[in-house]
């Protein structure tokens, strides 16, 4: 014996069907999206608080510093270091560094094109011969 289900059944269950499909899907998204922003926060505030941790340790040398700059002997020491002061009867004699990094660089390109060329012209010779060598053989 077929169970009959009404057309009225059918109908009102394809409208709550649908609707909670919907629903289901919606809770599903708002879900998700929350638990992304979970994340990108949580992402943030460990950043935020290695950040004021760093922050925190420049302020301790800061305070050193500024303890440091109070005392004469070291604030004249600090001033002819940093910005050429000089006492009387001194001569400032300024060096500038030379560039290692430019000579290094160069000189690596330089052997970089050695390298490429000379097995460049290995692998042309290795071709030349062995075209040779088949042309002999026929």
């Amino acid at each position: 014996m077929k169970n009959k289900v009404s057309k009225a059944s059918k109908r009102r269950l394809m409208i709550f069907g649908t609707l909670s499909f919907f629903m289901i899907g919606y809770f599903l998204y708002c879900l998700g999206y929350y638990i992304f922003n979970i994340r990108g926060l949580e992402n943030s505030e460990k950043d935020l608080v290695n950040q004021l941790n760093t922050l925190k340790g420049n302020e301790q040398n800061l305070q050193v510093e500024i303890e440091k700059l109070k005392d004469p002997d070291y604030l004249a020491r600090y001033a002819r270091e940093n910005y050429l002061y000089s006492k009387t009867g001194e001569y400032i004699i300024k060096m500038e560094p030379k560039a290692a990094t430019t000579t290094i660089s160069k000189i690596s390109s330089i052997n970089y094109k050695i390298i490429a060329s000379i097995t460049g012209g290995v692998i042309l010779l290795t071709i030349i011969i062995i075209n040779t060598k088949k042309k002999k053989a026929r």
